[in-house]
């Protein structure tokens, strides 16, 4: 079904101004505190679509959240990805990661499923936060110069010799995910729910086979220059 901008039908729940939470301010966990909806039917029903994804680009997972983008929803989230303790991450990512840490915390899931994994803010979120926020500067910063966290900085040297400190992986691979699946909104918001999840799947299939070949033509290619500069020494 496709219906024009704004435009409503019976079926569907009276339009309202949804407020848009800012990333650093706490969603409400009350369902008493949220807006009730009669169904959802349509896609633009949901609060939101939550993604996740490998520092390389691939798409590991997504889901509709129906409310709000709580923490305890994110962590309900990552518990169904990661069910095992094998299974989980040493660090996840995400621009609510202090949140995320303080809930784990407080709801004792840190102790039980989290205690080895380590929230981070993406840098974009990060350099937008409080600087007195002391929880998100001691726990969720992505690149630590202070030693603390070698695997999430390293060393590098330059053209001239020089070293410098650089970010081991891509912490912003959700967000430039997200902002590559906004391109689709205009169509995806008018569809309904079977054929949006049917087109955002195919979708990020396809955008995810499209990144591991990117992926695999450049490591081709390293290699192709490599055995060219050993075979002319």
């Amino acid at each position: 079904m496709i219906s024009r901008p704004q435009e409503q039908v019976p079926w569907q729940n009276p339009h309202r101004n949804a407020e848009v939470q800012a990333h650093d301010q706490p969603a409400p966990e009350d369902d008493d505190a949220i807006i009730q909806k009669a169904h959802y039917f349509g896609p633009s029903k949901y609060y939101c679509t939550e993604t996740a994804c490998y520092p390389c680009g691939a798409v590991l997972a997504w889901a509709l959240f129906d409310h709000s983008e709580s923490p305890t929803n994110i962590l309900r989230f990552l518990a169904s990805l990661f069910p095992t303790p094998e299974s989980r991450p040493i660090y996840i990512c995400i621009d609510k990661g202090c949140q995320v840490f303080r809930t784990a915390v407080v709801n004792g899931s840190f102790e039980t499923t989290w205690k080895n994994t380590r929230f981070i803010v993406d840098t974009y979120h990060y350099s937008n936060h409080k600087r007195t926020d002391n929880l998100r500067q001691t726990w969720c910063n992505p690149s630590p110069l202070d030693g603390s966290q070698l695997n999430l900085v390293i060393q590098e040297t330059d053209d001239h010799g020089d070293l410098y400190y650089k970010r081991a992986f891509n912490t912003q691979a959700c967000e430039q995910l997200n902002a590559w699946i906004t391109g689709f909104a205009g169509i995806l918001k008018r569809m309904t729910i079977h054929n949006f999840n049917w087109f955002l799947h195919a979708m990020l299939y396809l955008h995810t086979k499209r990144v591991i070949a990117a992926k695999a033509a450049k490591k081709a290619g390293q290699a192709e220059d490599g055995d060219e500069v050993a075979s002319n020494v």
